[in-house]
């Protein structure tokens, strides 16, 4: 199994280790306070009885550089803190969105000139971003798992810009527990960001796909 290394560690970092670990994935966990604050959390993770995969704590650089897979899930506001040259050529998966009244004002999102995911490919060009698992509650990233196959699957937004990084992403997704839509590139992502008729509803893929459909950007 390959390793999934978190770039943040809050409410979604976290939840996705706990399925990552589930599916036998090993998981290296960091956060922008240092390894030893995440000590709880990992004794926590590595004592569940359905944990198949090895769990540790280490700083953002050295989770980047032993990830197959990545993931960034901190504010937008803290894109700057993602270490760029460890995860050059990897696939990086984008679990953010935009809150104005968290992240301060940004105008090329408030121009619609660009995604809140386009901004992080810009932070690492050398990286495939792929937007994913950003319009579900943490909670039902563990809660809502069910395998393939089952009826009304609850269904999850897969885009980037690189279609391999967008098939690996998809492949991870279905393999946590969910069905897959993908929206193509990341200028489309605006279709599940918060606002959207998609964001937060717990659409089986049919439902989802209408959703995306009936977004407006305003």
């Amino acid at each position: 199994m390959s390793t999934l290394g978190t770039i943040g560690a809050g409410h979604i970092g976290s939840a996705l280790a706990r399925v990552a670990l589930d599916a036998g994935h090993d998981v290296i966990l960091s956060n922008s306070r240092g390894p030893a604050t995440l000590a709880d959390l990992v004794a926590e993770l590595a004592a569940r009885p359905t944990s198949r995969g090895s769990v540790r704590a280490a700083t953002a650089q050295e989770a980047a550089e032993a990830a197959d897979l990545a993931v960034v899930a901190v504010p937008l506001h803290a894109l700057g803190q993602v270490p760029v040259e460890p995860l050059a050529g990897k696939v990086v998966i984008d679990t953010g969105n935009y809150y104005p009244q968290r992240d301060g004002r940004i105008a090329d999102l408030d121009e619609r000139r660009a995604t809140s995911s386009e901004l992080l490919q810009r932070h690492l060009p050398t990286s495939s971003v792929v937007k994913a698992f950003n319009h579900i509650a943490a909670a039902q990233i563990v809660e809502h798992r069910s395998p393939a196959g089952t009826g009304h699957r609850r269904a999850l937004v897969v885009a980037g810009d690189d279609a391999a990084a967008r098939e690996r992403v998809a492949a991870f997704v279905d393999e946590l527990g969910f069905d897959v839509v993908d929206l193509g590139p990341l200028a489309e992502s605006w279709r599940i960001e918060p606002g959207t008729p998609g964001y937060g509803a717990e659409d089986d893929a049919e439902q989802l796909r209408a959703h995306l459909a009936a977004a407006v950007r305003t």
